[in-house]
């Protein structure tokens, strides 16, 4: 048994899909093990953790100026490299349950248009944090092995991963991503959407998470069998008072209806790129729909109508890609060429 067998039977390797909204942790041989916000509450006076996760995002809006809740990633990318640096810290421990023999490899999924600085500041944030060997993947293609397509077989794959802070669109054959865009648009934007909606149309002021709300439980990319309504409580902006006002699945969508256009049309700008064969193979099998932005309802309807192709919303989108980079931490000898290559200093 060489050294580096002996290392990998002591420790527990871990992928992690860095999102804007989620980040998510894959432990070897247990699966998904951390699902949490991508938010971090901190002292402003001595940068001391208070919360992650879930308990730091109902903070959001709420916090006083004692404590600072950072989003620390932004477009899919490290916005904040020292809070970034602690919530990756506190994410290893708690997947290896505080016991650290040895260091594990980490695989990351990043955004296939990340430049070449983007990509030094997630490795030395995942080594900083404890990483003894980081390696990068693309999280289209983390998706497309996650939704179990043959990716290492000379066929067109059209993979669209909707994130928190990006879309990444690619197509991918013989384990490569053959043509990609990446938009800087992802569900945040929808949340923003509806923020500047209301304040527009109802004179009422609502923070984030309210518009999260209501882009998961109205929001809508194409008219529904039963359109829906829900109860929205915020600040009336003339008066300063706290209202209530109604809002339903027609006006979200309209809310929404530009940063969705802009969505579609990157496909439409990728298949301007993309090789007739390679058309034909997706033309045949369709589009592969994952991330969090996924679910919004109709969204797949939508696309279908518009560019006239199969789409497939594909199971467990919100996991898809840590899944696919699981897969990859499992067997990273078959899988090794899909990773990015190593980053010189």
């Amino acid at each position: 048994m060489s050294i580096f067998d002996f290392f990998g039977m002591m420790t527990n390797d871990i992928a992690i899909d860095l999102g804007t909204a989620n980040t998510l942790v894959y432990k070897k041989n247990s699966g998904v093990v951390i699902d949490e916000p991508s938010v971090v509450a901190v002292s402003s006076d001595s940068k001391k953790i208070i919360a992650i996760g879930h308990q730091a995002k109902v903070m959001l809006g709420k916090n006083p100026d004692e404590v600072r809740v950072i989003k620390p990633l932004k477009d899919g990318v490290i916005a904040d490299f020292q809070v970034t640096e602690l919530m990756l810290r506190n994410l290893i421990l708690r997947a290896q349950k505080k016991r650290l023999l040895v260091r594990p490899r980490v695989i990351v999924c990043v955004p296939s248009g990340i430049t070449e600085v983007e990509k030094r500041a997630v490795r030395d944030s995942a080594l900083h944090s404890g990483a003894r060997e980081v390696f990068l993947i693309s999280e289209p293609v983390a998706a497309a092995i996650g939704a179990d397509l043959p990716i290492d077989e000379a066929y067109g794959n059209m993979v669209m991963d909707i994130g928190g802070g990006t879309s990444e669109i690619a197509v991918i054959s013989l384990s490569h991503i053959v043509v990609h865009n990446s938009i800087r648009v992802g569900g945040d934007k929808l949340d923003t959407d509806v923020i500047s909606y209301l304040r527009k149309k109802s004179n009422l002021h609502v923070g984030i998470q309210t518009a999260e709300k209501i882009k998961m439980t109205v929001g809508s990319a194409y008219p529904l069998k039963q359109e829906l309504t829900m109860d929205v409580r915020g600040r009336d902006i003339v008066s300063g008072y706290p209202v209530t006002i109604k809002i339903s699945s027609e006006e979200v969508r309209e809310a929404i209806s530009e940063t969705v256009s802009t969505m579609i049309d990157a496909i439409k700008r990728l298949f301007e790129r993309t090789a007739p064969e390679l058309s034909a193979d997706i033309a045949e099998r369709g589009i592969f729909l994952t991330g969090g932005g996924a679910l919004l309802k109709g969204l797949d309807e939508k696309i279908r109508k518009t560019v006239d192709l199969p789409v497939h919303v594909v199971p467990d989108p919100l996991e898809c890609v840590v899944k696919g980079a699981g897969m990859v931490l499992d067997d990273i000898d078959r899988y090794r060429q899909v990773l990015i290559k190593k980053i010189e200093d």
